[in-house]
C-alpha cells in the first residue's frame, strides 16, 4: 500500500511539473507584459531590466485611450466578433448534424482543409472582391472573412458532437412522424448545447483575435483592437508601456471569458469525446 501511494504521488508531482513546465512561458509573458504596463518608460529601458514598478503608475493605459480611439476599435470588435460568431453557428449547426449524419467523411475532410489553410491564402481574392463592391473600409467584409475563418471551427466541433450523439433517439422521433428538421431542432439541438458552447467560446476567440484581414480591410474608423495594439508602434521608438498596456487591454476580454467559461469548455470537450451506445 505504501509503494502504491508513493507511486501515485511521484505521478501526480510529474504532472504537476509536466503542466508548470507547459504553462509556465506563458504566464512569464503575461506577468512581464504587466510589468511593462504598470512601469514608466525610464524603467522600461532599465538595464538591468526592472521587474516589479516603482511606483507603480496607469499612465500607460490612460495614454493608450486617450490617444488612441480605444472605445471605438473596441466596439468594431464586438461588433464584428459577436456577428462572425452568431453567423457561424446559425450555418455551422446544421451543417454539422447533416455532415455527421450522412457520413460525409469527404465533406468534413474539406471543412478541415479550409480551416488550416492560412489566411493569406485567400486574402488577396477577398479584398479585390471587396473593392470592387466598395466595401472596404467598412464593416461589411471583416465580418465576412471572419465567418470564413470561425464556420469551419464551428462545423467541425459540431460533427465529433452529433457524431457521439445516440442515433436511436432521433430514428425514436422520426418514427413518431417527426421529419428531420425537427428531429434535429426538438432532439439533437438540445442534447449537443455542450458542444455548441465550446464551438461559440473558439469562434469568438479565433475572431477576436485575428488580425491579419483587419489591417487590409479595415478603414481608419473600422479597425479592430488587435489592428489598433499595432498602431501603437512608432517608427520612430518602440514604446514598451503602451504597448503592453494595449496589448493587455486586447488579451483581457478572451482571458476572462476562457476563466468564466473554462467548466463548461472542459464539460463540452469530455461530451464530445464520449461516443453514445
Amino acid at each position: 500500500m505504501t509503494g502504491h501511494r508513493f507511486r501515485r504521488a511521484a505521478g501526480n508531482l510529474g504532472f504537476g511539473l509536466a503542466v508548470f513546465a507547459l504553462i509556465s512561458p506563458a504566464i512569464l509573458v503575461f506577468l512581464w507584459m504587466l510589468s511593462l504596463s504598470l512601469k514608466n518608460e525610464v524603467e522600461n529601458m532599465a538595464y538591468p531590466p526592472v521587474f516589479i514598478p516603482s511606483p507603480i503608475t496607469f499612465s500607460n493605459f490612460i495614454d493608450v485611450f486617450r490617444k488612441n480611439d480605444f472605445l471605438t476599435y473596441g466596439l468594431n470588435s464586438v461588433i464584428v466578433s459577436f456577428s462572425a460568431t452568431g453567423i457561424a453557428l446559425l450555418l455551422g449547426v446544421p451543417a454539422g448534424f447533416g455532415i455527421a449524419k450522412s457520413r460525409a467523411t469527404k465533406a468534413a475532410a474539406l471543412i478541415m482543409i479550409a480551416r488550416v489553410t492560412p489566411g493569406l491564402s485567400y486574402l488577396i481574392p477577398l479584398f479585390l472582391i471587396f473593392q470592387w463592391l466598395e466595401l472596404t473600409g467598412t464593416l461589411t467584409p471583416l465580418v465576412i472573412t471572419h465567418v470564413v475563418i470561425t464556420l469551419p471551427i464551428v462545423v467541425w466541433v459540431m460533427i465529433g458532437f452529433f457524431e457521439g450523439l445516440p442515433a436511436e433517439l432521433e430514428e425514436a422521433a422520426l418514427v413518431d412522424g417527426a421529419t428531420i428538421w425537427q428531429a434535429f431542432r426538438h432532439v439533437a439541438l438540445p442534447l449537443a448545447r455542450p458542444g455548441i458552447t465550446v464551438a461559440t467560446i473558439l469562434a469568438f476567440i479565433f475572431s477576436w483575435n485575428n488580425f491579419i484581414f483587419g489591417v487590409v480591410l479595415a478603414g481608419r474608423t473600422t479597425r479592430t483592437l488587435p489592428v489598433a495594439v499595432y498602431n501603437v508602434l512608432t517608427f520612430e521608438q518602440v514604446s514598451w508601456g503602451p504597448l503592453a498596456a494595449a496589448a493587455l487591454l486586447v488579451t483581457a476580454p478572451v482571458l476572462l471569458l476562457t476563466l468564466l467559461m473554462q467548466k463548461e469548455i472542459v464539460a463540452g470537450l469530455t461530451a464530445g469525446g464520449v461516443k453514445g451506445g
